[in-house]
Formats: C-alpha cells, sequence, structure tokens
C-alpha cells in the first residue's frame, strides 16, 4: 500500500499543471471575420463574399489563417499595405506582418480599378495570388513588391481597360517575382507581351489565351529561350487572331521546332489575310508566306498569293472546263448527220412558213377579193309621195 500511497502523492502535484498545458493548447481560435465564412476552421480556408458592403479587405483575419477568398465584393482601391494593417487612408500601423502563414490570395469579381504600390506588403508566405475578372485601370510598378514566394499570378479577364500603359506599369510590376512559375493573361485584349514576363527565369507557363495577338515577333521569341539547357516556358496561345504573312515566319518555325512548349498549337488559326482564314497555322507553307511590297513587316498580307491548295483549284477548274468543251465537240462530231438532217428540215420548214406568209399576202392584196363598199344610210329613204 506504501506504493500506491507514493503515487497518488506524485499525481497531486501533478495533475494542475497537466491540466493548465491542457488548457493552453486548447485555446479556441479566433473568431471568423465579420461578412466572411470559415470552412473547416480559419486555417484551411476563409470566404468573403459580402457584395457592395465590403470595401477593404476585412481586419480581423485571424493571424493564422491559409487562404484567403474575397469574391464579389466593391474593393475598387487596394491601398498600400492593405493585408499588413494600413488603414482606409492608406496609413500603416505599427503591425508590419499581420498574416505571416497565408499562402493564397483570391480577390476576384471585387470591381478593383487600381492597385497602389506595396498593396501586398506583409504577405511573407503567399505563393499564389488571382486577381481575375477586375476591371483594373492602374497597377503600381512595386505592386507586387515583397512577395517573394509567388509563385502563381491570375490576371485574366483584368487587363483590357487599361490601355498600353497599364502593360508598362505590369511590365514593372512583375520584375521582383523571381520565384513566379503560372502567369495568367487570358482575356486581356493584349497585342503585345509584357517583355518581363517572357525573361522570367523560373516561370513554367504563360497563358496568353484570348488577346490581340498577331503573332510573336523574333526578339518575343529569343526571350522564351533559356541559358545551360534549361527548359523554357510553356506557351498557350489559342483565340488570338493571328496575321498569316511573312511576320508569322518566325513563329511558324518556332512552333515547329518546340511543338510541345505550346499545347494548343492545333488550335491556331489564321485570321487573315482572307485567302487563309480559318486556316490551321501548322498546315501553312513558309514558302507561300508572302508581304506586299508596300509593305515588308507583315501588313501587307491581302496581296499574299493564294496557298498551294488555292492554286491547285484553279487549275482543277480549267482542266474541268476544257473536259467539258471536248466533250461537247465530240458530241457534235458523232451526231454530224442528224444535225444535218435536222438543219435541213428546220430550212424547210422555214421555207414553207415564208410561202405560206407570202401567198396569204398575195391573197389579201388582189383588189377583186377586196368587199364592196357599203351604201351611205340616206340613199336608201324613199319620199313619202312615192307610195312604196
Amino acid at each position: 500500500m506504501a506504493p500506491c500511497a507514493g503515487q497518488s502523492g506524485l499525481r497531486g502535484p501533478l495533475l494542475p499543471g497537466l491540466l493548465l498545458v491542457a488548457a493552453a493548447l486548447s485555446r479556441p481560435a479566433a473568431p471568423c471575420p465579420f461578412q466572411c465564412y470559415c470552412f473547416g476552421g480559419p486555417k484551411l480556408l476563409l470566404r468573403c463574399a459580402s457584395g457592395a458592403e465590403l470595401r477593404q479587405p476585412p481586419r480581423d483575419v485571424p493571424p493564422d489563417a491559409r487562404n484567403l477568398t474575397i469574391v464579389g465584393a466593391n474593393l475598387t482601391v487596394l491601398r498600400a499595405s492593405a493585408f499588413a494593417g494600413g488603414d482606409a487612408d492608406g496609413e500603416e500601423e505599427a503591425a508590419g506582418v499581420r498574416l505571416p502563414l497565408l499562402t493564397a490570395l483570391r480577390l476576384t469579381h471585387n470591381n478593383i480599378e487600381v492597385v497602389e504600390d506595396g498593396a501586398f506588403d506583409g504577405l511573407p508566405s503567399l505563393a499564389a495570388l488571382d486577381l481575375s475578372h477586375n476591371p483594373l485601370r492602374a497597377l503600381g510598378g512595386g505592386a507586387f513588391r515583397g512577395l517573394r514566394a509567388l509563385r502563381s499570378l491570375q490576371l485574366n479577364h483584368a487587363l483590357a481597360r487599361g490601355g498600353p500603359a497599364l502593360l508598362d506599369s505590369l511590365d514593372a510590376a512583375l520584375a521582383p517575382l523571381a520565384e513566379l512559375r503560372l502567369l495568367g493573361l487570358a482575356g486581356n485584349a493584349l497585342s503585345r507581351l509584357p517583355p518581363t514576363a517572357l525573361r522570367l527565369a523560373r516561370l513554367e507557363q504563360l497563358d496568353a489565351r484570348l488577346n490581340a495577338l498577331a503573332g510573336l515577333g523574333p526578339d518575343e521569341l529569343r526571350a522564351l529561350e533559356r541559358e545551360e539547357g534549361l527548359p523554357g516556358p510553356r506557351l498557350l496561345l489559342a483565340d488570338n487572331p493571328l496575321r498569316c504573312g511573312c511576320a508569322v515566319r518566325p513563329l511558324l518555325t518556332w512552333l515547329r521546332n518546340a511543338t510541345e512548349r505550346v499545347p494548343d498549337a492545333r488550335r491556331l488559326r489564321c485570321a487573315s489575310p482572307r485567302a487563309l482564314h480559318n486556316r490551321p497555322l501548322l498546315d501553312l507553307d513558309e514558302a507561300r508566306l508572302r508581304c506586299a511590297d508596300r509593305d515588308a513587316d507583315g501588313r501587307g498580307e491581302e496581296a499574299e498569293a493564294a496557298g498551294p491548295e488555292l492554286e491547285a483549284s484553279y487549275v482543277f477548274f480549267g482542266l474541268v472546263l476544257a473536259l467539258i468543251g471536248l466533250i461537247f465537240l465530240m458530241v457534235l462530231y458523232l451526231n454530224r448527220r442528224g444535225i444535218q438532217r435536222w438543219m435541213r428540215n428546220l430550212r424547210e420548214a422555214c421555207r414553207d412558213q415564208m410561202e405560206g406568209y407570202h401567198y396569204r399576202y398575195e391573197q389579201d392584196a388582189d383588189p377583186r377579193r377586196a368587199p364592196a363598199p357599203a351604201a351611205p344610210a340616206g340613199s336608201r329613204a324613199t319620199s313619202p309621195g312615192s307610195g312604196l
């Protein structure tokens, strides 16, 4: 019984300590922010979909949140340090890093028009950022500064309203993203790709579908190549209005040498000239892609010679016409006697018809066959005294 008494004596002072440790470890997580929804705890996913009521990112996001999604809000302007404790006027608080574990931030369909420099400061672990489907008009050149861990940036359907100035700002904003792997620029009416995006050393995929690209020039294709045998990025180019003139030759050559780097290469089709409209780009012959004399840079494709298939169709059409003419002449030759007989019968029929007309004309012209003139009506009246 002595050992039991000793164990109970040890259990007395140890039990309260264990209870205190358990209480500390089982501390409830921070509450879900107002107007937001937490799925699986703030550490997994926090979604804020508050319509037009939410005009700035929520400030009470739990510091251990890993994924933050804000959809359908009216943020309009992302000011500096918007996720690091900055207030509505852009003044930074002393907090600095408020969400050190946040790895994914989705801000789609939030009517964001302006992203200021340093808007994403204080997010050192952010690896995925999605700003798609926002009408961006201005983007600070330092908007993505400090995002050294960013690997995925999606800007699909977000740059169409900004014009060339926004494209230049994007080019400057992409420069610090040395670890970027995925870049989405689909649906932005881009007539050219940002040069900085093509030179990102670790970029693995660039989505440039649904833009206004007429082709890629030699400088852009050289920027896609990597030194020391490193693999270049994959490029998605479908649904672009390619101009299939002499300017598309470098792109065509590059595609045939690196088809695996363009997964949708078979979907690339010509938008101009009219003779090649909707033709697959990979089916064209480089030797046939010529430009007009008036424009040597590829804009005179309307004067481009027809492709080999079109020329072959013209030749075939001529041969068919010649064959039809030859068959017609052969039929005439084989039926020459019947044709002569038919012509003779026709001539005799015409002669008989003309003789009939001539006979009727002579009969009508004979004065003896002319009818007697009718007596006047007054000559037939009798006088009253005649007795008749």
